[in-house]
């Protein structure tokens, strides 16, 4: 085993008190708004029941044993299915890598709209 513990910030941020062990991601969560609009413009309150929904995050440390997720990826994940900690006065959610549902892709931007003329 080696001695030196993994970096487990991202580049520019001052490094976590705590080393992420076997499958385990933390994630900082983005800020869900309670209510949300529809594409018709409509508000929808924070408390309409519907359809469940799932919530973004960016990971900022991953454990040794986690393959998919890198350091600075944005993942899609269950706010239900979730454990938060607080470290140094921020509030990160506790996931396990097969608790991850997405990973969402760098959009290359090439100008071309993928239309045929």
């Amino acid at each position: 085993m080696s001695s030196a513990a993994p970096s487990t910030s991202t580049p520019g941020t001052a490094p976590l008190p705590i080393r992420m062990l076997h499958d385990r991601v933390l994630v900082d969560p983005e800020v869900d708004s309670s209510e949300r609009q529809s594409s018709a413009g409509l508000v929808i309150p924070a408390t309409a029941a519907g359809p469940k929904r799932l919530a973004w995050a960016k990971v900022v440390a991953k454990g040794e044993h986690v393959r998919q997720v890198a350091v600075g990826d944005r993942v899609l994940y269950d706010p239900e299915e979730r454990a938060e900690v607080e470290l140094g006065g921020t509030d990160y959610v506790l996931l396990r890598e097969r608790d991850v549902h997405a990973v969402a892709q760098a959009h290359d931007d090439d100008g071309s709209t993928g239309l045929y003329m």
